[in-house]
C-alpha cells in the first residue's frame, strides 16, 4: 500500500522518558511533608533515580514482557524427580532486582523508612503491579518475625538487604531472599481460625512438621514462607523455608498455578505439605496475633498500590487529553473531559495523600500514631482499594478505542485494579475490623478523631461531614450492617481533612464539594463547574517542572 493513502496524524506520543516521581506533584510534596530535612534530600535522589527508571522505556518493556510470558510451572526433572519450580520471563527478575535495589524492602530499619519505601513502591508499582507481591509480603514479614530474636537476627539482614539472588539455595549462602505468606484454604477462605493444616512438635525447640495445604501462595519461589497451622495449643505461626539449613528441598509440592484476571506476571500457586519441616514463630496458639502485623503491613501496601494503578492511569489519561484533538480541539481543554479528568485527579491525589499519611504513622511509630492505624488502615484499604477499578475504568475510556488495546497498557491497569481489594481480606473484613477497633478500643477512635479535628474548621462542608459521622458513630443500632457505609465515610473525612491541611485550595475546594458537600452525581465527570477544574487537572499532568 502506497505511505501515502496512510498518513498518521493526531495520533499521542507515548508517555516515556519522563521522572514518575517529581511528574506526580501529589507525592513529591507528601514526600517532602513527612521526611525531616536531614534526610530528605537522600530520599529525594534516590527517589528521583528511581521515577526516571520507572518511566524509562526499558522498565516500561520490562513490565509488558513479564507479563506477556507469565510465569511456568514445573513439577518435575526430565528424569521424573519432583522440583516445584516456577520458572519466570528474564523481564521478572530485572523488575525485582531493580526494586530490591533501590530498598523497597528495607523500611523498618533507616530514617524515614517508611515514607521513603512507600513512595517508592507507588513510583515502581507504575512500570509493573505484579512483582510487588513478594516485594511487599518481604517488606511485611519482619515485624512478625521480630517476635523471635534468632530468627530475627537470622532472617532480617536478608530480608531487607539490597541484593536480589534468584534460585533456590540455603539462605545462609545468598544475600538477599524473599518472603512470601500462606494463609488461606479451600475449606476456610479469611475465616482462618477454620484451617485444618496440622503442626505436629519434633524433638528440637520450635521444630515442627506440618501437613495439609494452602489454597492461594503467592510467589512460591519465595526463600520462606510464614504459615498459619494447628499445633497442639492451637492456631500458630510457622517460617517455612524452601531450603533446608543442609541444602535439600523442603516438602513443598506446587500443585498448579491459579489462572487469575490479572497480575499475570506473578505466581500464585496451590501448595501441599506432607511433614514438611518448619520453625515456629511466636508462641503456641496465637498466630494471628503473631502475624496481624505482616498482615497490616501488606494491607498498606494495598492502599499504596491502589494509589499508584490509580495515578498512572490518571497520567496516562491527561496525558492522552493534552495531545489528542477532538472537534476542533485538544480534549483537555473541553469542558466536560476536563471535569472527567479533574474529578479522576482528585481521587488519585486524595489516595496518595492518605498513603503517604499511613507510611509516616509507622516512622513516628507513638502509641498514638499506633492507635490511630489500627483503624485508619483497614479504613483506607476498604476505601482507597474499592475506588480503583472504577478510577482506571474511566481513565480507559478518556483514551477511547485505543484505551482498550492491549499496547496502550490501560488493560493491564484495569486487569490489576480489583486485586488489592481482595488481598489481604476483602470489602466485608476491613469494614468488620473497623467495627472491632471502634467496640474494642476506644483509644483508635479517639486517635482518628483529633486526626480528622486538625482540620476543623478550614472548610464548612468537612466541618458537617464530621459532624455527621459522630452522630452515626454514636447508634450502634445495626451497625454490622451499615459497617460499608460508615467506614465509607470514614475514608472520606479522613481523605477530606488531609487535603484542607495540605493539598491546593482547588484540589481541597472540589474533594469537599464533591464527596463531602455530595454535589456529585454518580460517575466520573459530574463535578461543580464553577469549581477551577482547570488547575486540578494541570496540578495532575505528568510533566515535571
Amino acid at each position: 500500500m502506497a505511505a501515502t493513502t496512510h498518513t498518521v496524524t493526531n495520533q499521542v506520543p507515548p508517555l516515556v522518558g519522563y521522572d514518575v516521581y517529581t511528574a506526580d506533584r501529589a507525592l513529591s510534596e507528601a514526600v517532602e511533608r513527612h521526611i525531616e530535612p536531614g534526610v530528605l534530600p537522600g530520599a529525594q535522589e534516590e527517589l528521583g533515580a528511581l521515577g526516571r527508571a520507572a518511566g524509562s522505556a526499558q522498565a516500561q518493556e520490562w513490565g509488558a514482557q513479564a507479563n506477556e510470558h507469565p510465569p511456568v510451572l514445573r513439577t518435575h526433572d526430565r528424569y521424573g524427580n519432583r522440583i516445584d519450580e516456577v520458572e519466570f520471563h528474564p523481564s521478572w527478575h530485572r523488575l525485582l532486582g531493580h526494586a530490591i535495589a533501590a530498598g523497597l524492602t528495607d523500611a523498618w530499619g533507616r530514617p524515614a523508612g517508611h515514607v521513603r519505601r512507600a513512595a517508592g513502591f507507588l513510583v515502581w508499582t507504575q512500570a509493573e503491579a505484579g512483582h510487588g507481591c513478594p516485594l511487599s509480603m518481604t517488606h511485611a514479614a519482619v515485624p512478625a518475625l521480630r517476635t523471635d530474636p534468632v530468627l530475627a537476627a537470622e532472617w532480617e539482614p536478608k530480608l531487607t538487604s539490597y541484593v536480589y539472588e534468584e534460585g533456590l539455595r540455603p539462605a545462609p549462602e545468598k544475600a538477599g531472599v524473599l518472603f512470601g505468606m500462606g494463609m488461606t484454604e479451600k475449606q476456610g477462605g479469611t475465616d482462618v481460625r477454620s484451617n485444618t493444616t496440622r503442626a505436629e512438635p519434633l524433638s528440637g525447640e520450635g521444630e515442627y512438621l506440618l501437613t495439609g495445604h494452602k489454597w492461594f501462595c503467592s510467589a512460591p519461589m519465595s526463600d520462606g514462607f510464614l504459615v498459619l497451622a494447628q499445633a497442639p495449643g492451637g492456631l500458630t505461626c510457622f517460617l517455612v523455608p524452601r531450603v533446608l539449613p543442609d541444602g535439600t528441598r523442603n516438602v513443598f509440592a506446587i500443585q498448579r498455578l491459579k489462572d487469575k484476571l490479572g497480575n499475570k506476571s506473578n505466581a500464585s500457586g496451590e501448595v501441599e505439605f506432607d511433614g514438611t519441616w518448619a520453625r515456629r514463630v511466636g508462641e503456641e496458639g496465637r498466630g494471628v496475633r503473631t502475624i496481624i502485623e505482616m498482615v497490616a503491613a501488606t494491607r498498606l501496601d494495598c492502599v499504596v498500590g491502589s494509589a499508584a494503578l490509580m495515578r498512572q492511569a490518571v497520567a496516562q489519561a491527561i496525558h492522552h487529553a493534552t495531545y489528542r484533538s477532538a472537534f476542533g480541539g485538544l480534549l483537555t481543554d473541553k469542558p466536560l473531559m476536563r471535569n472527567v479528568l479533574a474529578d479522576l485527579a482528585l481521587e488519585s491525589e486524595a489516595a496518595t495523600v492518605l498513603a503517604m499519611r499511613l507510611a509516616s504513622a509507622y516512622d513516628t511509630d507513638t502509641e498514638e500514631e499506633r492507635a490511630f492505624l489500627r483503624i485508619a488502615v483497614p479504613a483506607a484499604k476498604y476505601w482507597v482499594t474499592k475506588r480503583c477499578t472504577p478510577v482506571v475504568g474511566e481513565a480507559l475510556e478518556c483514551l477511547g478505542g485505543n484505551g482498550y488495546v492491549e499496547e496502550s497498557g490501560m488493560p493491564r491497569l484495569l486487569r490489576e485494579a480489583p486485586l488489592n481489594s481482595i488481598w489481604e481480606g476483602s470489602g466485608n473484613v476491613q469494614a468488620l475490623d473497623v467495627l472491632r477497633a471502634l467496640q474494642r478500643e476506644p483509644q483508635a477512635l479517639d486517635a482518628f478523631l483529633r486526626e480528622v479535628g486538625k482540620a476543623r474548621g478550614a472548610d464548612h462542608r468537612l466541618d458537617a461531614a464530621i459532624k455527621d459521622l459522630l452522630t452515626e458513630l454514636a447508634d450502634l443500632e445495626g451497625i454490622e450492617a451499615r459497617a460499608r457505609r460508615l467506614v465509607e465515610r470514614m475514608a472520606l473525612v479522613l481523605q477530606g481533612s488531609l487535603l484542607v491541611r495540605w493539598a491546593p485550595p482547588e484540589v481541597s475546594d472540589a474533594f469537599c464539594a464533591s464527596r463531602l458537600g455530595r454535589d456529585w452525581g454518580t460517575a466520573f465527570g459530574t463535578l461543580p463547574h464553577t469549581l477551577d477544574l482547570a488547575s486540578v487537572v494541570a496540578r495532575a499532568r505528568p510533566v515535571a517542572e
